[in-house]
């Protein structure tokens, strides 16, 4: 657990789950993990760029997450065909693509599964500090937008008469989302990001009265997680994202049985 690329890797998903947790919060709130699936997916056309192009991955999927952050933005405006629809088209669409592309120039490092679900292990010292880094400014971001955002979640037009400026604040979340999912990926994969960011949140919403102790108990449950799936992926010969999610799977399971046998329902 002490060689270099343990505790890179142990530095990397803590890291990523720090800001992973709270924002993951907001998309639970505001029901858009569809949302933040069709980023992550579309990160795969990304890394495809980056490939073909030899390029840094991460700026590539950056560069291409804020880019269809932005395009979905744009997309809401529109009523012709429902929001939902359109998401599922993407994201779909993305995948494909992606998968498509990373093949047709796959090189002798490239891991197509590695891709799909991430490889923790595999994460550099560059992909640390742009984990941190970017991390880190996502982070700022949303503690600036917080209380607004908060407002939005709860009710937009009342949000709106009190003068938030609600599309703002919209927009910076949704780029706030794409960097985080973009860091995210080499940690998890792009099939495995929205799990690593609704997870925590949903396992957290049981034990909290507060929005602000939803964030810090999804932060202590990511963080957690991190931990005791390094260790069960490292004990067992697993991979590192994957054996992530499963045990915060366990997790939500395990904060979900009172609510189950007792029938506590918290307003959503």
């Amino acid at each position: 657990m002490t060689d270099p690329f343990m505790l890179r890797a142990m530095m990397a998903g803590l890291a990523l789950a720090i800001v992973a947790a709270p924002l993951g919060c907001f998309v639970v709130w505001r029901r858009m993990a569809y949302f933040g699936e069709t980023i992550a997916q579309g990160g795969l056309i990304g890394i495809a760029i980056g490939i073909s192009f030899e390029i840094d991955s991460t700026v590539a999927v950056l560069v291409t997450s804020l880019a269809i952050a932005l395009l979905l933005l744009g997309l809401q405006r529109q009523n012709v065909v429902p929001l939902d629809s359109v998401l599922g088209v993407m994201a779909h669409s993305a995948l494909a693509i992606g998968i498509v592309a990373a093949a047709v120039f796959r090189r002798p490092s490239n891991d197509l599964i590695a891709i799909l679900f991430g490889d923790i292990y595999a994460v550099s010292t560059t992909d640390l500090r742009w984990i941190i880094g970017g991390g880190g400014l996502a982070l700022a971001a949303l503690i600036w937008i917080w209380r607004p955002l908060l407002a939005i979640s709860v009710h937009e037009d009342l949000a709106a008469a009190e003068g938030v400026a609600v599309e703002r604040t919209k927009a910076i979340f949704v780029f706030v989302l794409a960097v985080v999912v973009a860091i995210s990926l080499k940690v998890v994969g792009a099939l495995l990001t929205i799990a690593f960011l609704i997870m925590p949140a949903a396992a957290a919403r049981p034990f909290s009265e507060t929005p602000e102790q939803m964030a810090f108990f999804a932060i202590i449950f990511a963080a957690l997680s991190v931990a005791f799936g390094l260790f069960v992926s490292v004990s067992n010969d697993l991979p590192g994202g994957p054996s992530i999610v499963l045990v915060l799977t366990v997790m939500f399971s395990l904060a979900m049985i009172p609510v189950a046998i007792g029938g506590n329902r918290r307003p959503s």
